[in-house]
């Protein structure tokens, strides 16, 4: 039975012109949580991230906080949605204003839960966003690519909100929509862990920030 620690990227920059890097704070995120593992042992003998470069940036704040990881695996089923799409999307659909720029973010992210539910149900076509049928089956590819090494008995999958609430919701045989709370809910640099044997995989835990659970570390607790 393998172990999978299954870690959001840190604080990626939101708001900015280039969202898909880390901001200071999560980079100091990363090697909060990589000084984490290391204090406790804990070695990966196998990784596998997405292609974006956040998921790099993260995984460079692991090893740099001290942490044991192996050279990684790239998948692009690992990659978040593109939120900008499915938002765009949704607004045309319903014939909204978007949200402000530089607004109240919870206007922001009350269109974001309407859309990914919409895209998670398949009620709208976002074309020529993927359906959510396509972006699970590459988040189990991801997944697959993870337990592939029968050897590996502890293996870090560094990903997005998106794929890992998703690749929960299916391991708990939850309704899909579910992902949507998962996701929305989910905390920078947090940790999920799955059991996975050949034949089944089980989720254990979900969101675990224990290198930010006290102060002054857990003023610095984001979601975006």
């Amino acid at each position: 039975m393998a172990e999978l620690f299954l870690v959001r990227h840190a604080q990626a920059s939101f708001g900015t012109d280039d969202y898909d890097r880390l901001s200071d704070l999560g980079h100091q995120q990363s090697r909060w949580l990589g000084d984490y593992f290391a204090q406790r042992g804990l070695v990966f003998d196998r990784v596998v991230t997405g292609t974006l470069r956040r998921h790099r940036e993260t995984l460079s704040g692991l090893a740099a906080g001290g942490a044991t990881v192996a050279e990684s695996l790239e998948h692009p089923g690992l990659n978040e949605y593109e939120s900008d799409r499915l938002i765009k999307g949704w607004l045309r659909h319903t014939g909204q204003a978007a949200p402000s720029m530089g607004g109240d973010r919870r206007d922001h992210f009350r269109v974001m839960r309407d859309a990914l539910s919409a895209w998670v149900d398949g009620s709208v076509d976002f074309a020529p966003h993927i359906s959510f049928q396509d972006f699970l089956a590459g988040a189990r590819a991801g997944l697959d690519l993870a337990r592939a090494d029968a050897k590996a008995r502890r293996v870090l999958v560094v990903s997005s909100g998106g794929p890992i609430s998703t690749l929960i919701s299916d391991a708990l045989g939850t309704e899909l929509r579910a992902m949507v709370n998962l996701n929305l809910q989910m905390r920078n640099a947090s940790f999920s862990e799955f059991h996975a044997s050949a034949k089944v995989v089980r989720c254990v835990s979900f969101n675990n920030i224990p290198h930010m659970d006290s102060e002054p570390r857990l003023a610095q607790v984001t979601y975006s």
